[in-house]
């Protein structure tokens, strides 16, 4: 499944939630101090489609982010701790009126709520929800870097990032997302998924 719009408020190409119109008005009142950003989602327990979708229907009725562009699913081998199931992946583009460490909040709360544990680093878990761009601000804290510190270093990011914002410029490596995925030296498995049930 792909959400495609020309724009957050498209009326042409609506997204397919009810919390719709509530992002509409937010928006009209806080639209210059909106930050388009992008947010890797990653399951590999349980019913990894189910919680996906609804991390992404969660987000949407958020009424501070709304989804702009989503990458297609993608199965892919882990990444770090090998000894675990195959994840599925996505990206979202996303326009948020929140600042960088409230958006982080706002994601792991909602981790929570979909029943992430701790585990070993790198490990299982029910859903992964990282920030990865946050416009083109470079942040360097305890709680967040942004852009996230191995976005360049992993396919599964790199894939479904080039499918929706092929153009985008990292902000610390100066490079397209293209030219990035060109360069990588992965050999872990990327296969697209082409539905969302798969």
């Amino acid at each position: 499944m792909r959400l495609k719009g020309e724009g957050l408020f498209s009326h042409n190409k609506p997204l397919p939630f009810e919390p719709q119109i509530k992002w509409v008005f937010f928006h009209s009142l806080c639209a210059a101090m909106t930050v388009i950003a992008y947010i890797g989602v990653g399951s590999n327990q349980g019913d990894r489609h189910a919680h996906g979708a609804e991390a992404i229907a969660r987000i949407t009725a958020s009424g501070h982010t709304g989804i702009i562009d989503q990458s297609s699913w993608y199965l892919t081998e882990p990444w770090g701790y090998h000894d675990q199931d195959e994840f599925i992946n996505l990206v979202l583009k996303v326009e948020t009126g929140l600042a960088p460490l409230e958006l982080l909040r706002f994601l792991k709360e909602l981790e929570e709520k979909l029943g992430r544990q701790k585990t070993v680093p790198f490990g299982p878990r029910t859903i992964d929800l990282d920030i990865l761009l946050y416009g083109d601000r470079v942040i360097q804290s305890p709680e967040l870097s942004i852009p996230h510190g191995r976005l360049c270093e992993r396919g599964f990011v790199l894939v479904p990032l080039q499918e929706i914002a092929p153009q985008l410029v990292h902000p610390v490596q100066n490079r397209t997302i293209s030219r990035l995925l060109a360069e990588l030296d992965d050999g872990r498995r990327v296969v697209k998924l082409e539905r969302e049930n798969q």
